[in-house]
């Protein structure tokens, strides 16, 4: 049943197979064996795709509910002896697993030297019922309905540049100064639209700039290259503002802070392991004040939206 699962939610025998570290004819033989036991297809295969029939539909709603009810009857029972077991996958951002998941992680494997832990870092969108991930931290607003969302903390926003790009370009005054200059955007998160505050209010700037990238270390790294103006959390660019390496620019104008989210896939159970992972999350970030930005009351004031000409 829980292979059944995983080949739906994946879409895929072959990405089942790596999971289970086995090969993707197994995978087959073992669904193959499960329909001849039920006297019924479950699966359409073409050589592109993989799709549930309306009976692999109504049985995959039904294994996914009863594996939660073991899921739940198991964790019930470790949480009695409070040492979750088990394997637990997290996902995280390169930059910020790496300044802060990791240390993170590795005290809350030695709480619970009984888990298991699969912690992946990337930039891109990760589909956390399709890659199997339990817990996953995601920065900024979030869309995706099929996950639950915790807040787990918020940090500021700073526009940064380096000393030579602002000697040669001129320092901005105002957001709409930027407008003038290479802007360096983030493909993934924030795309090419800055937001501001001011005494009038808030303002969305959509600036440009020759230099993109879906990694908070590479747009980091072009800043310090002098390519341009880069807006980022500050946790990433700290230490580079404390040697002088980079420069904060329009500190009067600061963007409302990102959020910083722990989320978990929506149709599952929530087990005794996540539970302990999103309350040690929160419980660790609640003492980095850097992860605690609070957020100024909003005014009531009307929006203000600069745009580019042409």
């Amino acid at each position: 049943m829980r292979l059944f699962v995983r080949v739906v939610e994946t879409g895929s025998f072959s990405a089942v197979a790596r999971e289970l570290g086995t090969i993707q004819p197994t995978i087959s033989k073992q669904l193959s064996a499960l329909e001849e036991h039920l006297g019924v297809r479950l699966l359409n295969r073409t050589t592109r795709q993989l799709s549930t029939t309306e009976a692999g539909r109504k049985y995959y709603d039904r294994c996914r509910h009863i594996l939660d009810e073991i899921t739940d009857l198991e964790g019930s029972l470790t949480e009695l002896q409070n040492s979750p077991t088990g394997l637990l996958r997290v996902n995280a951002p390169v930059a910020f697993g790496q300044l802060y998941m990791l240390p993170l992680v590795f005290r809350f494997r030695r709480l619970y030297p009984g888990l298991a832990i699969d912690l992946t870092l990337n930039d891109r969108y990760v589909d956390l019922v399709q890659e199997g991930i339990d817990v996953a931290i995601r920065f900024g607003e979030l869309s995706d309905s099929q996950v639950v969302a915790r807040s787990v903390g918020r940090v500021m926003r700073v526009c940064v540049a380096s000393p030579a790009y602002l000697r040669a370009r001129g320092i901005p005054r105002s957001p709409e100064d930027l407008l003038s200059h290479n802007c360096i955007t983030y493909n993934y998160l924030f795309t090419n639209e800055w937001q501001f505050g001011s005494p009038k209010g808030q303002t969305t700037l959509r600036v440009t700039g020759d230099f993109r990238a879906n990694s908070a270390l590479t747009i980091r790294s072009a800043a310090l290259e002098g390519i341009g103006i880069a807006n980022m959390p500050s946790v990433f660019v700290q230490q580079d503002l404390d040697n002088g390496s980079l420069v904060r620019v329009l500190a009067e104008y600061a963007p409302p802070p990102v959020e910083i989210h722990a989320i978990y896939p929506s149709a599952r159970f929530v087990a005794g392991k996540v539970r302990s992972f999103l309350d040690f999350v929160r419980d660790e970030f609640l003492q980095i004040p850097a992860l605690q930005v609070p957020v100024d009351k909003p005014k009531r004031v009307p929006r203000i939206r600069a745009k580019v000409a042409g």
